[in-house]
């Protein structure tokens, strides 16, 4: 046996909450906190790179959904996180996070995902045939599994993060905050590009700071709301130029990554005219859209189980020609493209759900048998008949002088014959004029059909 062995440096020292990309070494990935939008991404969102979610219905919540969701995953693994604060406090958006349940050993399945979803009576299930029993049950999306709890935790909408939590990672320097009102100066309000370059000021001295710090640990950029009324009168140059440099800045600090949430009014083109989306979606990295059904109630119930619709417009490609996403996603469903040569059907239609205790990409799909929305047909009223059937009746005038023929015929066994029987009827002059009815005509009768039997062959018939 050969006593050669191969020399390798030492042990890659891994940092905390990432993972290499399944697409390419060089790129390092990081969890969203959302395992079925980390499978959207590719694995995950790229170190150096910005992710944009943008949510065109003002009166849901599920852009800054996915923004809390970042943030306590940062600080569930031990990353340095920034929050920019725009409506509200940064500390007090914070304290609104999301948090897992620490009594938990492992990572609930798919299953305790729909446990809205479940009937009240277990015993009221669908009998199928014994051969299929066995068989893995139809998946909408995807979701982690203890090997990748430290890289993606699984959050409870309803637990919120522990105040001493914040108050550690404020201490250890774990998390900044930055207000948007309190970077601006009172002189330089009247600037519109003011907000964002004072922003981006505050960004490049934390990135700075943390540039002497042994050892180092990815930085996690949050600013959720984007565009709101602290950033004062801004335009649609203003919010080119600040995503444009912001991945600038990111590009030359390989650890860091940041995700930006649109305000609503901004997430359409009606504020930024024909293209504006696909303005936006050149100047980031990553950028996808939640539109919402509240905004088109016929949506909501034709997809009775979806919240709303998931667009993808960019998605990021550091090191790379292609995004890793068309290789490695299952919910896009490109993989089995790439694999047949480009044969496949196409791409997915993905949609999201709230549930009550977290938030779920997954494919679009119907409703078992049709759903609520099931097409079911009822007899039509003989009210509805009547009026379509008068409608199209024309009625035509009949002239008063007419001839009546009255014809009478007697039982079969009579031997009297039919008897003409005049019918009174008025000229023009109104004088009573009788006239004969017409005889009728002789009928004529069918012979009576005989069967005829043969001896020598009861079998047939002679008809």
């Amino acid at each position: 046996m050969s006593s050669f062995k191969r020399k390798s440096s030492s042990r890659t020292q891994t940092l905390p909450g990432t993972r290499p990309s399944p697409g390419s070494n060089a790129t390092t990935i990081t969890s969203t906190g959302i395992p079925s939008l980390d499978d959207i991404l590719g694995g995950g969102l790229p170190l150096s790179c910005s992710f944009v979610v943008a949510a065109p219905d003002p009166h849901s919540s599920y852009g800054e959904l996915v923004q809390k969701t970042f943030v306590s995953q940062g600080l569930a693994c031990k990353q340095d996180v920034l929050v920019v604060g725009s409506d509200q406090d940064a500390l007090d958006w914070v304290n609104g996070c999301m948090w897992f349940h620490s009594s938990a050993s492992s990572n609930p399945s798919l299953e305790e995902d729909a446990e809205d979803q479940k009937p009240a009576d277990e015993e009221q299930k669908i009998k199928i045939a014994w051969r299929y029993e066995q068989m893995k049950q139809f998946q909408t999306t995807v979701g982690s599994t203890s090997i990748s709890e430290d890289f993606c935790r699984t959050f409870d909408l309803t637990t919120r993060i522990p105040s001493f939590t914040i108050e550690k990672a404020l201490k250890d320097g774990h998390l900044f905050t930055c207000n948007v009102l309190n970077t601006l100066d009172p002189t330089s309000w009247s600037e519109s590009s003011s907000a964002t370059q004072a922003v981006l000021l505050n960004i490049e001295d934390v990135l700075s700071q943390r540039s002497s710090k042994i050892p180092n640990t990815p930085l996690r950029i949050c600013i959720p709301g984007l565009g709101s009324y602290a950033w004062g009168d801004l335009r649609t140059q203003d919010i080119l130029q600040f995503l444009y440099q912001l991945r600038a800045i990111l590009r030359r600090n390989p650890l860091a990554c940041a995700s930006i949430g649109l305000e609503s009014h901004i997430s359409t083109d009606a504020w930024g005219g024909p293209g504006w989306i696909q303005k936006l979606g050149w100047m980031c990295d990553g950028l996808i859209t939640l539109d919402a059904f509240t905004t088109n109630p016929s949506l909501s119930t034709l997809f009775p189980s979806h919240h709303g619709l998931v667009h993808i417009h960019t998605l990021p490609s550091p090191h790379t020609l292609l995004p890793s996403s068309d290789r490695f996603s299952t919910l896009r469903g490109l993989s089995a493209s790439v694999a047949e040569g480009g044969n496949s059907s196409g791409e997915n239609n993905l949609a999201f759900k709230c549930t009550r205790k977290r938030l779920i990409f997954e494919t679009m799909h119907l409703d078992v048998e049709g759903g609520v929305a099931e097409r079911r047909t009822v007899p039509a009223s003989s009210d509805g008949v009547l009026d379509n059937y008068n409608s199209h009746v024309s009625s035509i005038p009949v002239p008063k002088t007419g001839l009546a023929s009255v014809e009478v015929e007697l039982d079969p066994g009579s031997a009297a014959k039919a008897v003409p029987t005049p019918s009174p009827s008025h000229d023009d002059t109104g004088a009573s004029v009788v006239v004969e009815a017409q005889a009728p005509k002789p009928r004529l009768k069918k012979a009576k059909k005989t069967v005829a039997f043969w001896s020598d062959r009861p079998d047939l018939y002679d008809f």
